[in-house]
């Protein structure tokens, strides 16, 4: 029955945005994003169109000729039309994130008059990355496919083991960035989750395959790329941590390139095709 008090960091979302001398209300911007990520992939499920059959003969056929077309591709997903469309439909869902968290931290990073607010969008993304993939990484896996929880989590798939990795590796580090930057959680040691999930996780990229995929090679060429921008992006967040304690180098520069990372990741994300 305490009276309510101001904590200092929350927001109206009744209240109107400048940017730059552009007024805009938050829900329009929520609004905006909801129409990005609304179109889950749960359109992915659906057939792809086929021609029209005069009986059931025809049916059947071409039923015939889409499975083996199928096995082609390791099991009838790997490699087909819907495979690739979900996979995409993930890596771009996932980029879209990045990229804006990425423009938050710069704009924080250029000393930009944003709200305190604008601090936990880094957290906020990955949370919502995290369990995206802890549910929807993989067509076959736990929970939406086939494999229980023991098989894919514990399981000889790679891929999926990879998968479910990044979607640990977001929670956790949403987590101990939203308690880091209310300030929670002062302690340096707080940064150090995303700090070496990120490295194993860009280490991992290296290694990421797709199995018997026929465009694997070029699957590899872009988490390689991937790889390459997230130890860049990690090496810069490092550096943000350690000099604004020893005071040695200019923060900012370091923050700038850790924003910039960022948003190579998201827009390498958003381009990824298979």
């Amino acid at each position: 029955m305490r009276p309510i008090r101001p904590s200092g960091w929350a927001f109206s979302i009744y209240n109107s945005c400048v940017v730059n001398g552009f007024r805009m209300k938050w829900w329009v911007v929520v609004l905006a994003v909801a129409l990005l990520v609304l179109p889950f992939p749960w359109w992915s499920r659906a057939s792809e169109p086929v021609p029209f059959a005069h009986d059931h003969l025809d049916s059947l056929a071409l039923g015939m000729m889409h499975d083996a077309q199928a096995e082609q591709h390791d099991g009838g997903w790997e490699g087909s039309a819907q495979g690739i469309a979900y996979s995409e439909f993930n890596h771009r869902f996932a980029g879209l994130f990045v990229l804006l968290f990425g423009l938050a931290e710069l704009g924080y990073a250029l000393q930009y008059g944003l709200p305190f607010w604008t601090r936990l969008v880094l957290p906020g993304a990955l949370g919502v990355i995290g369990a995206y993939l802890l549910v929807w990484s993989d067509h076959e896996a736990w929970p939406i496919g086939s494999l229980s929880f023991a098989q894919t989590f514990l399981g000889q798939d790679r891929e999926i083991l990879q998968h479910k990795f990044y979607g640990v590796f977001g929670v956790t580090a949403a987590v101990s960035e939203t308690l880091r930057r209310i300030g929670w959680a002062r302690h340096p040691a707080w940064v150090a989750p995303l700090l070496f999930l990120g490295v194993v996780g860009a280490v991992l990229l290296f290694m990421h395959s797709h199995g018997n995929h026929p465009a694997n090679q070029r699957i590899e060429l872009h988490h390689a790329l991937l790889g390459i921008l997230g130890i860049g992006a990690v090496t810069s967040n490092a550096m943000v941590s350690w000099t604004s304690t020893t005071r040695h180098h200019p923060v900012k520069r370091w923050e700038v390139a850790w924003a910039g990372f960022l948003i190579l990741i998201g827009l390498q994300l958003l381009v990824y095709s298979e």
